[in-house]
């Protein structure tokens, strides 16, 4: 296959896998903020709300969820939390919002997994 090709598979599969996640998050009752929100740090996959506070999710699609898992680097991390804190200072609640971020593993069944404050902040 070539370069383009893969490319273009692999965009258009985790933007499904975006969607997918996005839905299961408003079926449990948050509002979708941001989708693919960019900040200095870099992309945010989803940004979700509840009335207890921000999730930062960041979506990963692999052929197995501990495959997906371990696509998340920490240097990733750290950007996608640089990403958040400019975020959460254009909130009317700045920092004193309640977030945490987590992991939405999706496996080659288009089974998923969320894995709540992945990054273990809060």
């Amino acid at each position: 296959m070539q370069r383009s090709v893969r490319s273009s598979v692999s965009y258009h599969a985790g933007q499904s896998a975006e969607y997918f996640v996005a839905s299961d998050y408003e079926r449990r009752g948050y509002h979708i903020a941001e989708r693919r929100w960019r900040g200095a740090g870099g992309e945010i996959d989803l940004i979700v709300r509840n009335a207890d506070g921000f999730v930062f999710v960041e979506v990963k699609k692999s052929s197995s969820f501990d495959a997906a898992a371990a696509r998340i680097s920490r240097r990733q991390m750290d950007r996608i939390c640089a990403s958040a804190a400019q975020y959460l200072d254009q909130q009317p609640r700045g920092h004193l919002a309640n977030a945490r971020f987590d992991a939405a593993l999706v496996n080659a069944l288009g089974e998923l997994q969320i894995i709540e404050n992945a990054f273990g902040q809060a």
